[in-house]
C-alpha cells in the first residue's frame, strides 16, 4: 500500500543531552541518613539542585510563584488571560442549558486586570486578619474567583488550601480545620452554610466569601453555636476590604518576604486509606515542575491565542498546574499567551462538558481516563442512533482504520507513514468527527491520575487523536513521566521528565533493598526538584497527630530521598517506564499469588460494551469474583445516573432498565458471562487461574463522586466498594455458590442472602 511523507518522522527515544556522568543531572542528596521531608508549614527547605542541566540553578533559575506572575504582567499585560461565560451558572432540573456564548463575548481579565485583582483579594485577606503561612480554604467549583483566592492568599504570604466540590461536609470541617484556615472562599450560599454548620469547630476561622451568592450578601456577621463570630460576605465587598486596607504591612512587603524554598499550597490527597493528608508543595516544586511540563509541549505559542478549558478540580494538582500555573510560565518565560476558559458548574454533572469543548475549541486538553472513555461512550451511542449503512458505514470504518494504522506508525520506532488515501479520510471523516467534538484545534491531548486503556487510546487513535499518557501524583507536583507525539507507545507513561530521576526499587515489606534488574517489576520511585517539601501537620491537633504524620512521611520519602508511589512497574530496555499495578490494589490469592485486577478489568469492559464499571474482589479468598455496573443514562461520573440503560447496554440486553437487566435469565448475563469467560482465556490478562473470575453479580447502579465510589478525579475507591456492597460481596462465596466450580452469575443481594 502507498504511503505519504509523514509530518513527524521523528519516532526515537528523546535525549536529554546527558554526559558520561549523567548523575549530575539529577538533584543532589549528599547523604544517605539525611531526613529529605519537613512537616513544618513555616520551613524553607533547602532546593534540591543538580550540578548542570535543568534541574540545576542555571538550568532553572530559582523563582518564586509570585514572581513568575509579576514576570508575566509585564510581558502580556494586555492579553487575555481568564474567561467565564455570563450565563447563568445554575439550572432547574430537566432544564435545557442555554447555548454556548461566542468566545468574544466572555467575561474577560487581561493579566494586568487578573493581578490587579489579586492584589485587592490578597490585601481583603490581610485586613481579615490572615497572618503568614495562615491558611485560605477555596470550595467550589472552577471560576475566575477560584484562581485569584488562590493567588491573593499567595500574594499575602498564605498557604492556599483547595476542597473539592464535591467533599462531603465532614471532609470540608478536616481541610479546614486541619488547614487552619483563617478565611474561607466559597462559590454559593449552599457551601457557605454547610461552613457555617461546622465552624464552631474551626477555632481560627473569620470569614466566608462567597463569590456566586444567590440574593443579597453584603457582609454580615453570623454567630455559631459556640458564640463564635463569621463574617460572611460578597466578593465584591471583599475587594472593596482589600482597597481601603491600611496596615502596618503591605502586600508588596508579603510578596517581596517570600523565598522559592517556602511553602506555597497545600493539595490534599483523596483521603482513600484514611484522613486525606496535605502535601505541602513549594514555590520552587511549583515553579520547576510547571517549566518542564511547558518545555516539553511544542508547536504552542507560534499562531495567534492558546485555549485551556478549566473543569477539572482545582484542588487537585493536575488542575492546578494545568490551569493556574502554565498559563503564566507561557507568558512569563516562553512569551506567548494562554487563556484560561471556564466550564460551567453543571458541565460535567449534566453531561455538558462537549458543549463546552465545542465552544472553546482548547489546542491543549487535559483529561482523566474516565473522562476520555465517557467521550468515547457517548460517540458511540451517536453513531448507534445515526444507523449509518452502505457506502456511508464502510466510508467511515475504512477512514477508522487508515486514521488508526497512521497513529500505530507513530509509535516509536515507526516510520509515521500515511497510507494510501489517508488526506481524503482525514479531510471527509476524521476531521469531521474532530470538530464535532470540538478538538480540531487541539495540539496537545493528554491524560492522567489514573491508568488508561489501550482500547481508548486506539479509538481517539483512529479519529486523528493522540493522547499523551502523563505519570506522577500530588507528592511530586503533578508529572514525574511524561510522553509526547514525537515519542511514545501505547501502554506505557514516557520517559522520565528531565532532570527527574526514576529507580524500579524492592518494595518495602519485601525485606529487600536497592533496584530490581531492568525489565523487573517493583515500587516505581522518585527523586529531584519536584518532591513535595512533606506532609504537614498541625501543631494544635496534638502529639498524636503530629507523629502520625511524621509516619507517614517516613513511609513516603526514604532516607535516600526516593519517593515512593505505591505503584507497581517497570523500566524497559528503552528507558520508558511502565505501571502494571498498584500495590494496595494488588489482590492476594489464597495461595499467596499475587494478582493485578486493572488488566482483568479492563480485559472483560473491552469484550463488553455494556459494562460501566466493574471490580475485582478476591483478597485472601478461594476464587476472584466481579461487582458490575451497566452504562445507564444520567451517569457522567460525577453523578450515579438512573434505573434507565443507555443505548449500547439496551441493545445487548434486550430490555430498557437495569433492574430489568439484573434477570438472572435475561441477556445482559449471557454477554457478560461471555466477556469474563474470554478473559480468563487471555494469558496476557490472566497469566494464571489465580487471576480469573469465578462469579458475578450486576449492582443496580454506577458508581459515581456523588455516592462516594469514585474519587474528584473519577479514580476507583476500592475500599468504599466493597464496604458499601459488603452483603452483596458475601453472597458470591456462601457455601452453596463456593460449591459449584463453574463461573456464573449471582443475582445481586443487598443482605448477603444468596439468591438462587
Amino acid at each position: 500500500m502507498g504511503c505519504r511523507a509523514s509530518k513527524n518522522v521523528c519516532r526515537v527515544p528523546p535525549t536529554f543531552a546527558e554526559s558520561e556522568s549523567p548523575a549530575t543531572y539529577y538533584s543532589q542528596y549528599s547523604s544517605e541518613s539525611k531526613q529529605h521531608w519537613t512537616s513544618d508549614k513555616t520551613a524553607c527547605v533547602d532546593i534540591r539542585f543538580a550540578q548542570q542541566g535543568v534541574a540545576s540553578a542555571e538550568g532553572t533559575e530559582p523563582k518564586t510563584l509570585v514572581q513568575l506572575v509579576q514576570q508575566a504582567v509585564q510581558n502580556k499585560a494586555s492579553e487575555p488571560f481568564l474567561r467565564v461565560e455570563t450565563v447563568p451558572k445554575v439550572i432547574a432540573r430537566g432544564e435545557t442549558p442555554p447555548p454556548c456564548e461566542p468566545r468574544d463575548q466572555w467575561k474577560t481579565w487581561t493579566l494586568q486586570q487578573y493581578f490587579d485583582e489579586c492584589k485587592l483579594v490578597g490585601q481583603g485577606f490581610m485586613a481579615l486578619g490572615l497572618e503568614r503561612f495562615d491558611a485560605v480554604t477555596i470550595y467550589g467549583f472552577n471560576a475566575p474567583e477560584w484562581i485569584m483566592a488562590e493567588m491573593g492568599c499567595i500574594f499575602a504570604g498564605g498557604i492556599a488550601a483547595g476542597i473539592y466540590p464535591t467533599d462531603t461536609p465532614e471532609q470540608v470541617q478536616f481541610k479546614a480545620l486541619h488547614s487552619g484556615a483563617v478565611v474561607a472562599c466559597v462559590q454559593n450560599n449552599e457551601k457557605m452554610e454547610s461552613l457555617l454548620s461546622v465552624a464552631d469547630a474551626l477555632p481560627k476561622l473569620k470569614a466566608i466569601v462567597v463569590w456566586s451568592p444567590e440574593g443579597p450578601l453584603g457582609s454580615e456577621e453570623r454567630q455559631t453555636s459556640n458564640g463564635q463570630t463569621v463574617r460572611c460576605m460578597t466578593w465584591d465587598a471583599l475587594k472593596t476590604l482589600g482597597d481601603s486596607y491600611v496596615g502596618a504591612e503591605t502586600i508588596e512587603s508579603r510578596m517581596e518576604a517570600q523565598r522559592p524554598g517556602e511553602c506555597c499550597s497545600y493539595i490534599y490527597t483523596s483521603g482513600t486509606t484514611g484522613q486525606p493528608k496535605a502535601v505541602m508543595i513549594s514555590h520552587d516544586n511549583i515553579v520547576y515542575e510547571a517549566m518542564g511540563a511547558t518545555r516539553l509541549i511544542n508547536g504552542f505559542g507560534k499562531t495567534g491565542e492558546e485555549r485551556v478549558i478549566s473543569y477539572l478540580p482545582l484542588s487537585h494538582v493536575a488542575g492546578m498546574m494545568v490551569d493556574i500555573v502554565c498559563p503564566i510560565v507561557a507568558a512569563a518565560e516562553l512569551d506567548y499567551h494562554c487563556t484560561v476558559y471556564f466550564a460551567r458548574p453543571y458541565d460535567l454533572k449534566a453531561g455538558t462538558i462537549g458543549d463546552r469543548l465545542r465552544g472553546v475549541n482548547p489546542t491543549i486538553f487535559l483529561g482523566v481516563p474516565r473522562v476520555w472513555e465517557k467521550i468515547q461512550e457517548k460517540m458511540v451511542a451517536t453513531a448507534a442512533r445515526a444507523g449509518l449503512s452502505g457506502l456511508k458505514l464502510k466510508l467511515v470504518k475504512w477512514a477508522k482504520g487508515v486514521g488508526l494504522e497512521h497513529q500505530k506508525n507513530c509509535q516509536l520506532g515507526g516510520s509515521g507513514a500515511y497510507s494510501w488515501g489517508y488526506g481524503f479520510a482525514e479531510s471527509k471523516v476524521l476531521n469531521v468527527v474532530k470538530q464535532k467534538l470540538g478538538l480540531q484545534e487541539c495540539k496537545f491531548c493528554f491524560t492522567g491520575a489514573a491508568p488508561i486503556k489501550t482500547e481508548t487510546l486506539e479509538y481517539f487513535g483512529s479519529l486523528g487523536i493522540q493522547i499523551n499518557e502523563v505519570y506522577g501524583m500530588s507528592e511530586c507536583t503533578g508529572a514525574t513521566t511524561w510522553s509526547t507525539d514525537l515519542a511514545h507507545e501505547w501502554g506505557s507513561c514516557g520517559w522520565a521528565m528531565p532532570g527527574a530521576e526514576v529507580s524500579i526499587r524492592y518494595p518495602e515489606a519485601s525485606g529487600q533493598q536497592g533496584e530490581v534488574k531492568r525489565g523487573e517489576d517493583g515500587e516505581i520511585c522518585y527523586r529531584g526538584r519536584h518532591i513535595m517539601m512533606g506532609y504537614m501537620a498541625n501543631p494544635d491537633l496534638g502529639d498524636q497527630h503530629m507523629e502520625t504524620i511524621a509516619g507517614k512521611n517516613r513511609g513516603a520519602i526514604d532516607s535516600q530521598g526516593w519517593l515512593r508511589s505505591g505503584d507497581k512497574g517497570r523500566i524497559d530496555d528503552r528507558g520508558m517506564v511502565r505501571i502494571t499495578g498498584r500495590y494496595k490494589e494488588l489482590i492476594i490469592g489464597a495461595g499467596g499469588e499475587n494478582i493485578a485486577p486493572v488488566p482483568v478489568e479492563d480485559g472483560i469492559k473491552a469484550r463488553c460494551p455494556a459494562i460501566s464499571n466493574i471490580m475485582m474482589v478476591g483478597d485472601k479468598r478461594k476464587y476472584n469474583v466481579a461487582l458490575v455496573t451497566l452504562k445507564a443514562v444520567g451517569a457522567t461520573g460525577e453523578a450515579p445516573g438512573t434505573d434507565q440503560l443507555e443505548a449500547v447496554s439496551q441493545a445487548i440486553a434486550g430490555v430498557d432498565t437495569i433492574s430489568a437487566a439484573m434477570d438472572p435469565e435475561g441477556a445482559m448475563q449471557q454477554a457478560i458471562h461471555d466477556a469474563i469467560a474470554a478473559t480468563n482465556s487471555d494469558g496476557t490478562c490472566c497469566p494464571m487461574n489465580a487471576s480469573k473470575v469465578r462469579k458475578f453479580t450486576i449492582l443496580p447502579r454506577d458508581f459515581s463522586v456523588q455516592t462516594g465510589e469514585l474519587t474528584p478525579t473519577l479514580k476507583l475507591k476500592r475500599s468504599v466498594v466493597v464496604s458499601k456492597n459488603a452483603a452483596a460481596i458475601d453472597s458470591l462465596y456462601a457455601p452453596e455458590v463456593m460449591a459449584n466450580n463453574n463461573m456464573y452469575y449471582v443475582p445481586f443481594s443487598a443482605s448477603g442472602e444468596t439468591k438462587q
